[in-house]
C-alpha cells in the first residue's frame, strides 16, 4: 500500500516540478502585450498648495516642477480650489459644459465612464471643476480623465484616468494622487479601470502553490 502511495505522490510531485518550472519561465519573460492597460498601483504624489501644483509624467512615473520631462498632467490650486492645468490640447483633463475662465470645466468621473476620442476635452490652460459634478471631501473617490500624447509610441494620443484624494475642500492639505493608468494602444479607458490578473500572474500563483506542496511533502519525509 505503501509502494503504491509513494509511487502515486511521486508522480503527482512530477507534474508539480513541471507545472513550476513552466510557470517560472512565463514569469522570467513576462510579454508586455499582455495587457493594455498601464496601471501605476498605489501611490502618494502630494498635490502642494499652490499655483504650481504637480507636473505628472504617467508613461514614466516622473514628477515634479514644470520641467519635468514629458509632463502629461498638472493638478494645482491654492486656497478652497482644485483646478488642472494642460500645455496643449492634449494633455487636459476632461472637460466639456460652459467655459469657466480660460478655461473648461472638468469632470469627476463616475467609476466606468468612458474616456476616449469621442470625450469632450478642455483645451490649453486652466480646467476648473464642473458645479454638476462636485469632488468628494474627505475621500479619494475623485475619479479625473486626461489625454496625453505618448513619446514612447510614436506621439500617440492615448487616454487615461488618475483618482485623487482629498480632506476638507479642494485645496487643503493632505492632498494627493493616489493612482492612476492609461490605455497604451490608442483606445479609450473606463475611469478606475485596472488591468486584470494575467495569465502569468495565475502561473506565478501556480508555481508557488507546487513549490509548497513538495517542500511539505519533503518535510513530512524527513
Amino acid at each position: 500500500m505503501n509502494t503504491q502511495l509513494n509511487s502515486l505522490l511521486n508522480r503527482v510531485d512530477t507534474r508539480l516540478a513541471a507545472c513550476a518550472a513552466a510557470a517560472g519561465a512565463s514569469i522570467a519573460l513576462p510579454s508586455s502585450s499582455d495587457a493594455t492597460i498601464v496601471y501605476s498601483g498605489p501611490v502618494s504624489i502630494n498635490i502642494p498648495t499652490s499655483t504650481a501644483g504637480i507636473y505628472l509624467n504617467v508613461v514614466t512615473g516622473a514628477f515634479g516642477g514644470n520641467t519635468t520631462p514629458g509632463w502629461d498632467v498638472n493638478p494645482w490650486g491654492t486656497g478652497t480650489a482644485l483646478s488642472m492645468f494642460s500645455t496643449a490640447a492634449m494633455g487636459t483633463a476632461l472637460g466639456g459644459g460652459p467655459s469657466v475662465g480660460t478655461g473648461a470645466t472638468y469632470f469627476n468621473l463616475a467609476l466606468g465612464t468612458l474616456i476616449s476620442a469621442a470625450s469632450t476635452f478642455g483645451g490649453t490652460g486652466v480646467n476648473t471643476i464642473a458645479l454638476s459634478t462636485p469632488l468628494n471631501f474627505n475621500s479619494s473617490n475623485n475619479i479625473i480623465g486626461f489625454r496625453f500624447i505618448n513619446e514612447t509610441m510614436g506621439n500617440q494620443v492615448q487616454f487615461g484616468w488618475m483618482s485623487i484624494s482629498l480632506s476638507a475642500n479642494g485645496g487643503v492639505q493632505p492632498r494627493a494622487i493616489v493612482q492612476f493608468a492609461y490605455e497604451n494602444t490608442g483606445a479609450g479607458i473606463a475611469a478606475g479601470a485596472i488591468p486584470e490578473p494575467s495569465t502569468v500572474a495565475l502561473l506565478g500563483m501556480m508555481a508557488l502553490g507546487a513549490l509548497g506542496v513538495r517542500a511539505w511533502r519533503m518535510r513530512k519525509a524527513a
